[in-house]
Formats: C-alpha cells, sequence, structure tokens
C-alpha cells in the first residue's frame, strides 16, 4: 500500500439475493466511515437458483459503463423480491430510474457485451473458494457472509486497522 492507503474491498454479490440487499448497509456504513479512502469493488457472482441474477450482472456492469454503477446496484438491490418475478423488464426499468440510457441497457443485455466480465468474476471467485453470497475479500481474507454477516463489518474494520497500522 502507498500513502497509508487503504485495502481494496471486494463485494462479490449476487443482485437477486436478499442477503446482498441487507450486506449493502454493511457497504454503505464503510463507504461513510472510510469514504473514498476505502475502494470497493463490486464483484458478481450469479447463482443458478436466481434465473436473473446473470442478467442483472451484466445489466448492472452496463451501469458502471455508464457510471452509474452503485445507484443501480442499491436500486436494484432494494428491489430483489421484485426481480425474480419481472425479470429483465425490471432491470431496464430501474435503468431507466436510475438516468442510465434504458436503451442502451436492454441492448447490452441482447448482445451481452459484459458476459465475458461477469464470466471471469464467477471463474476467479469459484477459485478463490466463492460459494455463496454476500462474500468479502479483502487484505487477501476472505469473510462468507452467506450463512451470517453478523459481525462481518468489524472484522473489516479489524483488518483494516491492522493494515493502517503496518
Amino acid at each position: 500500500m502507498i500513502d497509508g492507503s487503504l485495502p481494496r474491498l471486494e463485494f462479490w454479490c449476487e443482485l437477486q439475493c436478499p442477503d446482498c440487499r441487507t450486506a449493502l448497509d454493511d457497504v454503505r456504513a464503510l463507504r461513510a466511515q472510510y469514504g473514498d479512502a476505502l475502494p470497493v469493488e463490486l464483484r458478481h457472482f450469479p447463482l443458478e437458483k436466481h434465473k436473473h441474477a446473470y442478467a442483472a450482472a451484466q445489466a448492472a456492469e452496463e451501469a458502471f459503463a455508464q457510471g452509474l454503477g452503485w445507484p443501480y446496484v442499491e436500486a436494484l438491490l432494494a428491489r430483489v423480491d421484485e426481480l425474480g418475478t419481472r425479470g429483465e423488464a425490471l432491470l431496464v426499468e430501474v435503468a431507466r430510474e436510475t438516468g442510465l440510457d434504458a436503451e442502451e441497457v436492454e441492448l447490452a443485455l441482447i448482445d451481452g457485451r459484459h458476459t465475458l466480465i461477469v464470466d471471469a468474476d464467477q471463474a476467479e471467485g469459484k477459485a478463490i473458494g466463492v460459494s455463496g453470497t454476500p462474500t468479502y475479500v479483502i487484505a487477501g481474507q476472505r469473510l462468507d457472509g452467506g450463512a451470517s454477516q453478523d459481525g462481518l463489518r468489524a472484522r473489516i474494520v479489524e483488518i483494516i486497522g491492522r493494515q493502517q497500522a503496518s
């Protein structure tokens, strides 16, 4: 790390996962605590049990390409229950509501321009032992939140503190 910068926090997420919606509160709190000093990266790990998760990951990548990735992710996770029934129509609707070029999001879902990013994330996640969501990786440590998120934010703060001290 250079100049006391903080380690990157990878947030392995599935956008149709109710637990990821809850985990977003921890991500928000960490961002409020550390601001831009803590780089938070969304990593995609769509699960087979959620049929719209893969498309949601692609739509999120298009949102990041348009500069509104986090607002889109937050808006979509707020409606995670609805995604299960409405699918791609909801992805486009949320894009419109968050100020994205919704037609471009819809086109990205058709042409698959972000498929490689989502596939690469999923492959890397499997390689490092991600098996469910949410999962965090910080300073080389994987913290699984799928079973319980209790205490995870405190553990992340502790890891950041150790990194700052070294």
